[in-house]
């Protein structure tokens, strides 16, 4: 049993699951809010695409409240000249997305554990009722993994490669190690922990199966591997390193025999995906997130609406 979010949509229940990001179409009348289900249940239920959910607020969204990072992935989505907001501007952020109808909300960066108040951000969200997870490198995740146990409701753990040889030559010497480290302490203290990996041309092949065969060795609960999407600084790697979305999906077909939950996010699927990122402004991925809009500052819970200013459906 962990914690996902529900909410009911028309005549059906639609759920949640903050460590995969994926929507499911519930099997059963729920309630709605933050709801404790089994996973294996939950994982039973068809996955949706969001937007086939008939609502005018995105299921989900990503929320990059800083871009300082402690590493220089060379594949980073963000864009560093984004300016940070102030901390008492962070809470505004946060309780505005208390007080809207998404259901999940993943914290991401940069580095989100750099933030000295993100144990008392994730309570203004979870007081809010959503599910909420964070996206981090994992190089301070021991650290700080017992200020999140009682408070996140999933953590996703960033990997280049299944060893320190092929992780660090992206993150940087001893990041590896770090992010173990990381992940062993969030796992012993019943955090549900997941393994994500970008898909780079030059590295993908070699490394798929091992991850996964890391992961079960580890003991977390499942690998996704993502796109990478040709945005912020990753937008020079792209000729190079972009996998096309077929040859992600045959890559991940050689995994057929494993057990362990394993999932590809694919360019598609990441289409239409809203962010807030560090200066309070939203964020929408355009279809097949070759690129993202910015939209306009988020000042009112109904500004993150997908049928407001940006057009959307």
């Amino acid at each position: 049993m962990r914690t996902f979010a529900a909410r009911k949509h028309g005549n059906e229940y639609v759920v949640h699951d903050p460590l995969s990001g994926l929507t499911h179409r519930a099997g059963a009348a729920l309630g709605s809010g933050r709801v404790r289900l089994s996973s294996t249940e939950v994982a039973s239920w068809p996955e949706i695409h969001p937007a086939a959910v008939q609502t005018g607020m995105p299921i989900s969204v990503c929320w990059s409240p800083l871009v300082r990072c402690n590493l220089a992935c060379p594949y980073c989505l963000d864009d560093k000249a984004v300016p940070e907001l102030a901390g008492p501007e962070r809470y505004r952020i946060a309780n505005l997305l208390a007080e809207s109808a998404i259901l999940g909300v993943d914290i991401s960066g940069g580095e989100p554990l750099l933030l000295r108040d993100l144990p008392e951000l994730i309570d203004v969200l979870v007081a809010g009722g959503s599910a909420v997870s964070v996206t981090t490198n994992g190089t301070h995740l021991a650290r700080r993994a017992d200020a999140l146990a009682a408070r996140v409701d999933a953590v996703r753990v960033s990997l280049d490669g299944p060893d320190a040889e092929r992780h660090d030559r992206w993150r940087g010497a001893g990041s590896f190690d770090h992010a173990i480290a990381g992940i062993r302490a969030a796992i012993a203290l019943g955090i549900p922990t997941q393994i994500q990996a970008v898909l780079l041309r030059s590295t993908a092949r070699g490394s798929v199966r091992a991850m996964v065969d890391l992961a079960a060795t580890l003991g977390v609960t499942g690998v996704t591997f993502l796109q990478m999407l040709p945005l912020g600084e990753g937008a020079a790697l792209a000729e190079t390193e972009q996998l096309t979305d077929d040859e992600a999906l045959a890559l991940l077909a050689e995994l057929s025999t494993v057990t362990m939950p394993v999932r590809l996010r694919t360019r598609e699927a990441a289409g239409g995906f809203t962010v807030i990122r560090a200066d309070g402004q939203i964020w929408r991925n355009q279809p097949g997130a070759h690129a993202i809009s910015s939209l306009y500052p988020l000042r009112t819970a109904s500004d993150l609406a997908l049928t407001t200013r940006d057009g959307s459906a």
